[in-house]
């Protein structure tokens, strides 16, 4: 029998995403832990990354070399289906951490939880733990390590005999972190690069209710929240206007991939 083959990661203007839904992804973190060899990468992909992602190389290159990009945002899975006529839905990275920490407590896996504020790490871990019985969190560090104690926190990653790694550190220092120290991982197979996502788990910032979050409308419930986040998400129309004019670009032919 052949060896299974990955559909191919989907570009989206300057960046890419995996055409996977939430099953398939997970599928794909159980595979890294049954059968890698190596730390894995999860990062998330949305509209936002595309106006970050390109404008710094180091984090360019720690994207495209990622091993699973989570369609993080509707926009994302908007332009999939718009550009390519993907079927593919939102795996909110934020949510997609409970299903890891599930496949690590089902295939008996240890858990480093590394980032964030101490009690924002260590309330986290308590919910985790509570919410999966028998999750083995084997470690955990807060975000404030200095790069002079580096070496020794690596040193409690492997000897934990982590297999999942969550890296809650913001962006770009967690995907950059993953790159300058992969290779130093023995017993690591995924790394999730979790952003502020702890800070939800614990309490200290509210997600959406599920009504918003089922209609694809969490974007829109945060800033309503916290107007502030405006510098943030001012974003997304130019991506969707973007989106628009490459789909019309494939439409007419310009770019030689004409679309029937």
């Amino acid at each position: 029998m052949g060896a299974f083959r990955q559909p191919a990661r989907l570009p989206i203007l300057d960046i890419w995403v995996d055409p996977v839904n939430r099953d398939e992804a997970i599928e794909r973190v159980r595979g890294f832990l049954r059968n890698g060899n190596r730390p894995h990468s999860v990062f998330a992909s949305n509209p936002e990354k595309q106006f970050t992602v390109p404008r710094d190389p180091e984090l360019y290159e720690c994207y495209r070399r990622a091993d699973l990009l989570l369609p993080d945002g509707i926009g994302m899975v908007k332009a999939a289906r718009l550009l390519y006529g993907a079927d593919l839905s939102r795996v909110p990275g934020s949510e997609f951490i409970f299903d890891l920490c599930k496949v690590a407590q089902e295939e008996e896996k240890g858990v480093f939880v590394y980032g964030a504020k101490e009690e924002v790490n260590a309330g986290s871990c308590e919910v985790l733990v509570e919410r999966f019985p028998g999750l083995k969190i084997v470690g955990r560090a807060n975000g404030y390590v200095k790069d002079e104690d580096m070496p020794e926190l690596i040193e409690r990653i492997n000897e934990s005999g982590a297999a999942v790694l969550f890296l809650a550190l913001g962006s770009p220092i967690q995907e950059k972190w993953f790159a300058e120290h992969k290779d130093k991982l023995i017993s690591v197979r995924v790394v999730q690069a979790v952003g502020g996502t702890l800070d939800t788990i614990g309490g200290n910032v509210k997600r959406a209710p599920e009504f918003w979050r089922r209609h694809n409308l969490e974007w829109l419930y945060r800033l309503l929240s916290e107007p502030g986040r405006i510098s943030r998400q001012w974003v997304l129309p130019i991506f969707a206007l973007l989106v628009a004019v490459a789909w019309l670009k494939k439409k007419v032919g310009m770019d030689g991939n004409r679309l029937d």
